[in-house]
């Protein structure tokens, strides 16, 4: 049951779940996050662990764990993995779920692709391209069914892109994220009985510290200025904390309500490139 409750004259309005207030519908949730070491994928991690969750997370290099871990603090659980090695990613799951006594969430960030274009990219290429996109969260979300069903439901964020719904170079990428997209609206109808969400989310292009657009906008300041004059109706890329907040609320008690969708998080964006349509 939802309450509203306001902390004094002009407070913040809360809400409260069967009589605890809990500002986000967050507090003492379980929740998985591939990838959770750079980018968006760092912000949701920072977002969950500051709104009092569980989190647990994985990426390939160990560097990045022990400094991440270093800052969010040692209630933070990570693994050292690569999501595409057959057992690694379930095996990790389990053990998450041990850990926490059970699981409440899951988001599926880790991505990317391999090879350039269409004529470039070899058969290898697409194949690894599915295996870290759809193939990777498809495990996911398999390895935590059990555990969200004996929880009695759960919520799965899917991070897809704005290349999986509006057409853009490299294919490969394009269609492993609009797969990606379908598999969330599919694993709504299929979980949904058992209490599980599932639910997408489509980032535009993101400015993160040394990553593409970040480096067009230092080294190539002029293209730079006409790709957001064409593209973002907004006036700039969308922040990774940004998304992260859209993650949050999906993985909350708060979005009870939604399963099946499919979030585009991008200020508008036209295409998600500066070769437009």
């Amino acid at each position: 049951m939802f309450d509203l409750v306001r902390n004094g004259s002009g407070g913040r309005a809360t809400v409260s779940l069967d009589g605890d207030t809990d500002r986000t519908g967050l507090r003492d949730k379980r929740v998985l996050v591939t990838g959770g070491t750079r980018g968006l994928g760092e912000q949701i991690v920072r977002l969950l662990s500051a709104e009092g969750v569980r989190v647990g997370t994985c990426a390939r290099t160990a560097r990045g764990l022990e400094t991440l871990a270093a800052s969010v603090g040692p209630a933070l659980f990570t693994r050292r993995l690569d999501v595409t090695a057959p057992g690694e990613l379930e095996g990790f799951v389990e053990d998450a779920a041990e850990l926490f006594g059970g699981l409440d969430g899951v988001v599926a960030c880790t991505g990317g692709s391999r090879g350039g274009g269409f004529e470039e990219a070899d058969a290898e290429d697409w194949a690894a391209t599915w295996a870290v996109n759809v193939g990777h969260a498809t495990r996911l979300v398999r390895a935590a069914v059990p555990h969200l069903r004996a929880a009695g439901g759960g919520s799965v964020v899917v991070i897809s892109s704005i290349s999986g719904w509006k057409p853009g170079p490299p294919a490969q990428y394009s269609v492993a994220k609009s797969a990606q997209i379908q598999l969330a609206a599919s694993l709504a109808r299929e979980l949904g009985p058992d209490g599980i969400r599932v639910n997408a989310v489509s980032p535009g292009s993101m400015l993160i510290p040394g990553r593409r657009w970040d480096r067009m906008r230092r080294e190539e300041p002029e293209a730079f200025a006409r790709f957001v004059a064409a593209e973002l109706p907004g006036g700039a890329p969308v922040a990774p904390q940004e998304v992260a907040r859209v993650v949050a609320f999906l993985l909350s008690d708060w979005s009870s309500g939604i399963s099946g969708a499919h979030l585009p998080v991008d200020r508008a964006q036209n295409a998600p490139s500066p070769d437009g349509y």
